[in-house]
């Protein structure tokens, strides 16, 4: 450790001597500080009443995100379509095409509205970073853009380049002794132990609180009500307070509440969160990881929806055929889209088993589309992972769901398309769930779950009933002579 502190001394100071020799130049650089990943305004696509004659705008938009990469920069795209006016808010890598154009000045620290011959008059794009949520504010004239006086510039350089310089140099330092210090925790813990590793990470917790949102503080969430409680959590219904030029208004959002017992699962559904490209509109949008340490609490925040889950809504809904076919399609949709390997633009992405898909994490939004949600038991299907690294992974999920060959702990670890087919077979009892439900297909009888004569039933039974008894949901005669 001494070694490692010597070493990054002698560094530090290079840099020291390197920059005041740059400061005495006539037009010097300023040492970039260390750069956080971008917070940005993440709305999607959405009806405007920006106007390309104002000299600029602000952007309505009440969902904020952390690019999931630091090449990620905020971007805005302002489009008029005969009298419809949209804009789209999002993060993105300026290496990659946007809208099949390469993105200009992405560098900016404000959101200076640009055309693109290849798009059309009616196309501005502007590309910013460096501050939070600067792609708010869309500036259709450079005269809002200032410069400093030279002199000015002149006189900050001189005071900022050593307090960058001085800056970089403790975070140097604070970083290496954290990496230093977990190297050698995770050589000698157990990793059985879930209360080490809790132990561990709180210890570390004070310098990467809230890592995820790049924030000091955590974000101004009031919780109102439980709406729900599972195995490892507990769900409230929250406020999510925004910022406004007016006044403050708030965003209903879903706070998904862990002991510190239930690291592991908190941790695990965070990690899946994490890969930008499991974004879909029928998985649920993730918003925010946080560690409540005063409280001993460990908190996830995505969308909140009100209707609920499928299985509390079917329970109290008949649907019509068009409704069938909507909600089915998008468990199926959802599902493949977390065991593929590409997104929907063709870009790599990591497959995700979810190996707990049931009624109960099915959401029903707002439009009666469907999304899925809690992925604490997921597992990533990286094709470098082990059949020891697989194996680890147990025997999970609700025993309700479970397919024939988890129930017998008989799943082929040597290919990880079995923890995508175990998926499927989930799927299909939910599927059965929804067409029970329907009116188009026969008569329809009260609400219950696959294999309802049972009340939360174990393994043991499930084994009994799908295996020695081969027994399977009924499938009712009016299903098969639906035309």
């Amino acid at each position: 450790m001494e070694r490692l502190g010597v070493c990054v001394l002698s560094c530090a100071l290079l840099l020291v001597c390197t920059s005041c020799l740059t400061g005495l130049q006539a037009s010097p650089a300023p040492h970039k500080p260390f750069v956080l990943n971008n917070l940005c305004l993440f709305c999607d696509v959405r009806p405007s009443e920006c106007n390309a004659t104002e000299t600029h705008c602000e952007i309505h938009c009440d969902i904020t995100s952390t690019c999931a990469n630091s090449t990620e920069v905020c971007v805005s795209a302002w489009r008029r379509h005969s009298e419809n006016i949209t804009v789209e808010t999002v993060c993105h890598d300026p290496s990659e095409p946007f809208h099949g154009v390469m993105l200009k000045d992405h560098d900016n620290k404000k959101c200076v509205m640009k055309q693109y011959e290849q798009l059309g008059p009616d196309f501005y794009i502007c590309s910013c970073s460096g501050e939070d949520e600067c792609n708010k504010y869309l500036i259709f004239s450079t005269a809002e853009i200032k410069s400093e006086n030279p002199s000015v510039q002149n006189l900050l350089l001189f005071v900022l380049v050593p307090v960058s310089v001085l800056t970089v140099i403790l975070i140097t330092l604070i970083y290496s002794c954290y990496l230093h210090k977990l190297h050698q925790y995770q050589l000698k813990t157990d990793f059985s132990d879930t209360r080490s590793i809790i132990g561990n990470k709180l210890e570390h917790s004070d310098s990467v609180s809230n890592w995820l949102n790049h924030n000091t503080e955590l974000l101004p969430v009031h919780l109102d009500e439980m709406v729900g409680k599972g195995r490892f959590a507990e769900v409230h219904r929250a406020r999510l307070g925004q910022k406004t030029s007016d006044n403050r208004v708030f965003q209903t959002v879903a706070v998904k509440i862990f002991p510190l017992e239930e690291f592991l699962s908190w941790k695990t559904e965070r990690e899946i969160f994490l890969d930008a490209e499991l974004c879909h509109e029928n998985i649920v949008h993730f918003l925010a990881a946080e560690k409540h340490t005063l409280d001993q609490q460990l908190w996830l925040i995505t969308a909140y929806h009100a209707r609920g889950n499928l299985r509390d809504y079917l329970s109290v809904h008949q649907l019509e055929w068009a409704e069938l076919c909507k909600m089915g399609g998008d468990v199926v949709r959802a599902l493949a889209h977390l065991h593929s390997d590409r997104n929907a633009t063709g870009r790599f992405k990591v497959p995700v088993a979810h190996r707990d898909l049931k009624s109960d994490n099915v959401l029903v939004k707002e439009d009666r589309s469907c999304c899925i949600c809690d992925f604490g038991l997921s597992i990533r299907l990286d094709s470098n992972m082990s059949t020891e690294e697989l194996a680890n992974r147990g025997q999970v999920g609700t025993a309700r769901y479970m397919a024939p060959e988890l129930l017998e702990s008989r799943l082929n670890l040597e290919n990880i398309e079995s923890f995508k087919q175990a998926d499927v077979y989930s799927m299909a009892l939910v599927l059965w769930e929804i067409m029970s439900r329907c009116t188009a297909i026969g008569e329809v009888r009260e609400y219950e779950p696959p294999f309802g004569k049972l009340n939360q039933p174990c393994i043991e039974s499930m084994k009994d009933i799908v295996i020695r008894d081969s027994e399977r949901p009924e499938i009712r005669l009016g299903w098969r002579t639906h035309p």
